[in-house]
């Protein structure tokens, strides 16, 4: 909880610009104390700065070099990611039924996605955050999580019980993302995400990638799919 408590912090900051102390402990009903662990953290990853009065948001916040922690790549090339989900929104229609995966990058577009007024979505996902988060969707969403094994470096539910429920799904759009994309296909690091996002992409309707410019010209160890099997590629370059 005190990651995903990190990144609410980091959202509320994005919003205000600045704020104090007392006013997060009040606005994250939490000590003096607590707060005050979260915002050292924060500060060791250039994600806040503080001032006279309370803190600041720092406009490019970077993750650890080398780490692998579901939260340091939360806020790593954050602008970007927001950038690609503001763009990945405008695919999204009344009644879609959306698989999301748990990359950081989808967690950016379901945050905005939340924000948005439709009669009628439901949410398919593996996604530990989003699970998390979803009280703050509107209520008249469905959300369906998928069951099966945790893995804590992805913050994500994978595995064959998770497969064997993607079976029993209509997917009509489904928004995924890759460690790198290179001229020929999209991959991952991890084994048993490739086997999960293969089902889905086969299960989807449509197929939409989402990666910022740090995923371009790298490859994974798993192989994804074809680059050309996306409907469309979602981006922050300028085509």
């Amino acid at each position: 909880m005190r990651k995903l408590r990190s990144y609410d912090i980091l959202e509320y900051l994005k919003k205000h610009k600045r704020c104090t102390l007392a006013e997060l402990m009040k606005k994250f009903g939490v000590s003096s104390a607590t707060i005050h662990r979260d915002v050292v953290e924060l500060e060791s990853r250039n994600a806040v700065e503080r001032v006279h009065g309370g803190i600041v948001f720092t406009d490019a916040p970077t993750a650890k070099p080398g780490s692998g922690d579901y939260q340091d790549r939360v806020i790593a090339n954050q602008s970007a990611k927001e950038t690609v989900a503001r763009k990945a929104l405008k695919l999204v229609t009344e009644g879609d039924i959306l698989f999301l995966d748990s990359s950081t990058t989808v967690y950016s577009f379901a945050q905005l996605l939340r924000q948005q007024h439709f009669d009628h979505l439901t949410i398919l996902t593996n996604s530990v955050s989003i699970m998390q988060n979803f009280r703050k969707f509107p209520q008249h969403w469905v959300l369906i999580g998928l069951g099966g094994n945790y893995d804590p470096q992805l913050n994500s539910i994978l595995g064959a019980e998770a497969l064997r429920q993607l079976g029993e799904f209509n997917i009509t759009k489904c928004f995924v993302s890759a460690f790198g994309l290179d001229s020929r296909t999209a991959t991952t690091n991890h084994e048993r995400q490739s086997e999960l996002i293969k089902r889905v992409l086969d299960a989807a309707d449509k197929r939409y990638l989402l990666v910022d410019h740090s995923k371009f010209g790298r490859t994974g160890l798993y192989r994804l799919s074809a680059r050309g099997a996306f409907d469309a590629i979602i981006t922050d370059r300028k085509s």
